[in-house]
């Protein structure tokens, strides 16, 4: 429990900044088509919520390999389609997966946020996300899963560090370090990978933590879990090549310099958030 209250890289790049103005009405669209889609929905006790934006011919092999069940209890996959230009999709509803669709590009936090959500007002008391591009093993959802199952986590992230990684990219291994390093010192909680996509949650968590991130939006989640007091372990899971497509983070440098300006915008939020709950 909590201890106290189009080129799709530069797209993609420019939506980290701010939110487009369509996004509320295209996300709202998305709301009311998915409880169209599903009338009377009643979500599995944990849902593997998946942001895709045009991830045909990876996504499918990703929801094949999501288990039915982990950890003693039923699993449902909710895929986000982020405004695909492609059959992300079809290729999701003919895996079987729950799929809502973004008739617009919004960013992927926004995805996730709206996958929360979805998760959340359909019943799941527990939520794993991880990414449809086939780079993480959902064979690693159970044990990423366990802790929170057994009450001993609120939070729980998939460590490549821990665990093992094929990225054959040396600047995001150092900046995968680098971005831990920074989090440690700033918060005091030790942790190795903060960019990972294969996380497990209380589904409470992402209704109390903060979030507006639109791209860069996995140290904003965890960091604001820890502000908030949730216990935060990690576990180890394999990280692969990237099963189909191409990548939409932009250049290394470019995203590491984003992703360090959310880490310390939204530590600094927290703990301006921290003093104003002890005055």
């Amino acid at each position: 429990m909590k201890a106290m209250p189009r080129s799709k890289t530069a797209g993609s790049a420019a939506s980290a900044k701010t939110l487009k103005p369509y996004v509320a009405s295209v996300r709202e669209e998305a709301i009311c088509d998915f409880a169209e889609r599903y009338p009377g929905l009643q979500f599995a006790p944990a849902v593997v919520v998946i942001a895709a934006y045009d991830e045909e011919g990876a996504v499918g092999g990703v929801l094949e390999a999501v288990p039915a069940e982990a950890c003693g209890i039923r699993l449902d996959t909710l895929v986000i389609d982020d405004g695909s230009s492609d059959e992300t999709t079809a290729e999701a509803l003919a895996r079987g997966a729950h799929v809502a669709t973004l008739r617009r590009n919004c960013g992927h936090g926004v995805a996730l946020r709206l996958g929360y959500q979805l998760a959340r007002d359909n019943g799941a008391q527990y939520i794993v996300t991880m990414d449809a591009d086939g780079e993480w093993d959902p064979a690693d959802i159970p044990g990423v899963l366990q802790p929170v199952v057994d009450g001993e986590a609120d939070f729980v992230i998939g460590s490549r560090v821990l665990g093992h990684d094929e990225g054959d990219d040396a600047v995001r291994r150092a900046g995968v370090r680098v971005f831990a390093l920074v989090i440690r010192l700033l918060t005091g909680v030790k942790v190795t990978d903060t960019s990972s996509a294969v996380r497990a949650m209380r589904s409470e968590v992402t209704s109390t933590v903060k979030q507006e991130q639109v791209q860069y939006q996995t140290s904003e989640l965890l960091i604001g879990a820890i502000g908030q007091g949730y216990r935060v372990v990690e576990r180890p899971v394999s990280h692969h090549l990237r099963a189909a497509g191409e990548s939409k983070k932009g250049t290394s440098i470019m995203y590491g310099w984003s992703y360090t300006r959310v880490i310390v915008k939204t530590w600094w939020r927290e703990k301006r958030a921290r003093r104003e709950r002890n005055v």
